[in-house]
């Protein structure tokens, strides 16, 4: 085994620029786990910790406010294209980690995927500004004049991301994407033995030239005193060991300076195969892929991996049988680099040694290996190993993680019992079911579902396309209670949301719609008639286009008449017959109607008549209505008007068009509200066909 020492040690980016100590007295050598060869030094000792959290609290901070939820949502979708074009880089440094092909694609691919996926919902489910509303106003007084609502906004601080060793990309692209929309300038702390991976990447991003300065920077090595250095204003985001996240919890800082802080801890992860299944049924090969792919997967290095099969006692042996196979025909344990190897090293020596501990406890606990042991080692390799318990609520099963390629198979005979001994891993990240009865499907997943944070079901309809057990994906929240850390992380744009404080506001229309940038029904408008517009005294909101439009232009229509012959004609057209629509005495009997009443959608197609604007314009299209409510039945003699007042404004970054919301109140002719409903718009930047009349004239 050849031992070649590195000069240099692994850099951080503090402050604004690369530093390494001048001349540490305790570095750390981190070994390639496949050759031995040391590939990397770290320390971080001397560093200025609390230089660098001021630096993010100002100017990082400052040059991110500076930009909109959009723009920030923009930046790091060209962050991923710019990493994708240099995934390569990664992918052969992650290989000095234990990595093969395989694993980099749920790390390094990973982690550029959840990029892209985070930024997309950003920029499709957010507003473009610094302001995020939460649900709709609350009417606090009778004649609307106090209104309450929830905001989010940007927290005052800095988040600080501390990763584990597992995933030196994902895991630090998973928690910088959300935070970095949030407008949170970020302070990277990866773990030791992959770290040198998490600096590359570090590197890669700010040579992109796309960050802001002072949004990223990176330590390697040990910070101990970080935490000592933050307040009520910061975040801190963990991933790894249940009991480091409790030494981090125990911290003053924590306890009583009122840092934020959320863990993503190991857990006993379970799948549970169904009673249905038969030995010959599609599910139990899926069951057996699934638990073979998280034993194999980065060498069983997975929180999120299963730890624990539980399977009905009549197919205990036939799944270890079925399971052996596969790992006989399918795992060849080697270098990485290697095209023929499927499975990697352990991380280090000292995890294989960590793995090799875990499961002398499960043997000395009860548990019989059936398959590979402790006792199969090589270097930082460790053998897939599956334990058999013949009871199956032995403690140490449901509290010992051996972080490696290890399952322990225990049996049960009734669902509710699987339920039971699911819940035993005292909180788990993940929990897959394999069955394909649907009724055993809800008994199962009610049962489990508030012990874990994602329950994956798999079966013959879903077994091609499930993205996996161990697989967390952006669109849904990562995280679990209690061993799991009770932390959540992820989940869309709830995995922004994490970043941003929540706050209930009160006051005026006006107060409101100031603080939000959305107009609220009651704040002061700018009116116009169809007769202004006729007088050439005003201008229709549909001729303006986001360069002129104001949050609050309004327009309001004249009275229109309603018949009983167009009531008839509507409901024949379209066939539309209900019979409140059409038997005068069959709607008298009905409580909600006085007589025959007007299609609800009739009365949208009517308002959209009224507030129209029929010549071309920057309005290019109606693409929906959002919040539709019939408040009050509009019957024949009836008349209607509607009050058409621009909402909300969102410029879109990339295109020469945005989106309007508009506020639509439709009246009856004693002025009470019959019908409420948002229409969306899209509505070029500048009016076009305005710009080329002016061009002509000039």
């Amino acid at each position: 085994m050849t031992t070649s020492i590195i000069d240099t040690i692994v850099p951080s980016f503090l402050s604004g620029k690369w530093q390494t100590p001048d001349d540490p007295s305790k570095v750390t050598d981190v070994a390639d786990p496949s050759t031995g060869e040391i590939v990397a030094r770290v320390s971080a000792e001397g560093l200025d910790i609390a230089a660098a959290v001021e630096y993010a609290r100002t100017g990082g901070r400052k040059n991110l406010q500076e930009l909109t939820i959009h723009e920030r949502s923009l930046k790091v979708k060209e962050l991923a294209i710019f990493l994708q074009d240099h995934r390569d880089e990664l992918n052969q440094l992650a290989h000095q980690t234990g990595a093969n092909k395989r694993d980099n694609f749920v790390d390094v691919d990973g982690g550029i995927s959840t990029m892209f996926t985070i930024s997309s919902k950003g920029r499709r489910e957010m507003p473009n500004s610094h302001v995020v509303t939460d649900g709709e106003p609350e009417v606090l007084s009778q004649d609307g004049s106090f209104l309450g609502r929830h905001i989010y906004t940007t927290i005052p601080g800095i988040a600080v991301q501390i990763n584990a060793f597992n995933f030196p990309v994902w895991g630090m692209l998973e928690k910088f994407a959300p935070s970095f929309i949030a407008g949170v300038p970020s302070i990277v702390k990866p773990a030791t033995p992959t770290g040198f991976v998490t600096q590359a990447l570090v590197r890669l991003m700010l040579e992109s030239g796309i960050l802001p300065e002072g949004s990223l920077q990176l330590i390697s090595g040990s910070a101990r005193d970080l935490l000592d250095h933050l307040d009520f204003r910061d975040h801190v985001a963990f991933t790894g060991s249940a009991a480091t996240a409790h030494t981090l919890r125990a911290h003053k800082n924590v306890l009583e300076g009122g840092v934020q802080f959320t863990a993503e801890a190991d857990s006993l992860n379970a799948a549970i195969l169904g009673t249905d299944v038969t030995e010959d049924a599609p599910e139990f090969e899926a069951y057996t892929k699934a638990v073979f792919n998280e034993m194999t997967s980065k060498a069983g290095q997975k929180c999120t991996a299963i730890r624990r099969a539980i399977v009905p006692n009549n197919l205990v042996e036939p799944f270890i049988a079925a399971l052996s196979q596969r790992l006989d025909s399918k795992v060849v344990a080697g270098d990485p680099r290697d095209a023929d190897a499927t499975m990697g090293p352990l991380v280090s020596t000292e995890q294989r040694d960590d793995v090799a501990a875990a499961v002398h406890t499960l043997v000395d606990a009860g548990g019989e290996v059936v398959y590979g042991g402790a006792d199969k080692l090589d270097g930082a390799f460790f053998a897939p190993t599956i334990l058999r318990f013949a009871d199956a609520t032995t403690e140490a099963v449901h509290s010992t993680e051996a972080f490696g390629p290890v399952v322990s198979v225990i049996g049960y005979d009734e669902p509710t019992e699987a339920v039971e001994l699911a819940a035993q891993g005292a909180g788990s990240l993940v929990a897959s079911v394999i069955t394909h009865d649907d009724e055993l499907a809800a008994l199962y997943g009610r049962g489990i579902a508030a012990y874990h944070g994602r329950v994956h079901f798999l079966d013959r309809v879903d077994a091609k396309t499930s993205t996996g057990h161990g697989s967390p994906l952006p669109h849904l929240v990562h995280g679990g209670p209690g061993r799991a850390g009770g932390g959540e992380e992820l989940g869309g744009i709830r995995g922004i949301l994490h970043y941003m404080q929540r706050t209930a506001i009160q006051g005026s229309p006006d107060h409101l719609t100031a603080v939000v940038g959305q107009w609220h029904r009651g704040a002061a408008v700018n009116r116009v008639t169809r007769k202004d517009v006729e007088a050439g005294t005003g201008v229709h909101p549909f001729r303006k286009d986001l360069a002129t439009l104001k949050i609050g232009d309004q327009f309001a229509s004249d009275l229109r008449k309603v018949t009983l012959e167009e009531i008839l004609a509507f409901a024949k057209e379209t066939g539309d017959t209900f019979y409140a629509h059409t038997d005068e005495e069959a709607a008298m009997a009905n409580p909600f109607f006085p007589r025959r009443v007007a299609h609800g959608y009739l009365l949208v197609s009517w308002a959209a008549g009224l507030f129209v604007e029929p010549a071309p314009g920057p309005v290019l299209a109606n693409y929906g209505l959002e919040n539709l409510r019939f408040i009050e039945p509009v019957t024949y003699d009836d008349s209607i008007r509607i009050e058409l007042t621009a909402k909300r404004i969102t410029p879109r970054v990339t295109d020469d068009y945005g989106e309007v919301c508009w506020d639509a109140a439709l009246y009856n002719q004693d002025d009470v509200l019959v019908a409420s409903y948002d229409v969306l718009t899209l509505v070029e930047k500048v009016d076009t066909l305005y710009a080329e009349k002016q061009i002509v004239s000039q």
